[in-house]
């Protein structure tokens, strides 16, 4: 137990700072003293902080970077980034992002491909206003986007298939008969 000569408080010596040069080897004052210290000092003028800061991270480049990549890293982290983004792009939190997802039956919203582990669905939003109208898949995103949301080049592009898909089976028709007659 050691008495901190700031509060006076009687603490455990886990409540100290270590200082190798002191008698028993901890501060005279306790962490919360010292903390506070710190806080007004840092309040009363911030700059010479924020420089040391700042130097320390220019010289520190790569330290600075894994330290930043880690914390990213974390999934609490992860998920509040993404929640964030969410809001601030499209006006929808991850929950909502989530229920939206369940109401689709677990994927995309045109071909029903779920999500990859790695890769979310993409918020489909009318362009003009902004307003979110599903989840999609990269492929079906793209693929309303190219077309610029043109529902007639769209049904054009069915039609399209639908009649070269009938062409097709045509051919692979006769072109079986006339094998089967060899």
């Amino acid at each position: 137990m050691k008495e901190c000569k700031k509060c006076g408080e009687l603490l455990p010596l886990d409540s100290f700072y270590k200082s190798p040069g002191s008698r028993d080897g901890h501060r005279g004052d306790c962490k919360k003293c010292n903390l506070a210290e710190k806080h007004a000092r840092y309040k009363a003028n911030p700059q010479p902080f924020i420089d040391r800061a700042k130097a320390w991270q220019h010289a520190n480049k790569d330290k600075k970077a894994a330290t930043q990549r880690a914390y990213r890293a974390r999934p609490e982290v992860k998920r509040r980034d993404r929640d964030l983004y969410l809001k601030r792009t499209y006006g929808i939190g991850i929950a909502d992002y989530e229920a939206r997802l369940e109401e689709q039956g677990g994927g995309c919203a045109i071909c029903g491909r779920p999500p990859r582990d790695d890769i979310a669905l993409h918020i489909d939003h009318e362009r003009t206003s902004g307003a979110v109208r599903a989840l999609l898949c990269f492929r079906c995103n793209n693929l309303l986007g190219d077309v610029g949301d043109d529902s007639q080049v769209l049904r054009a592009a069915a039609d399209y298939i639908d009649r070269h898909d009938s062409a097709l089976a045509v051919a692979r028709a006769h072109a079986l008969k006339v094998l089967a007659g060899r």
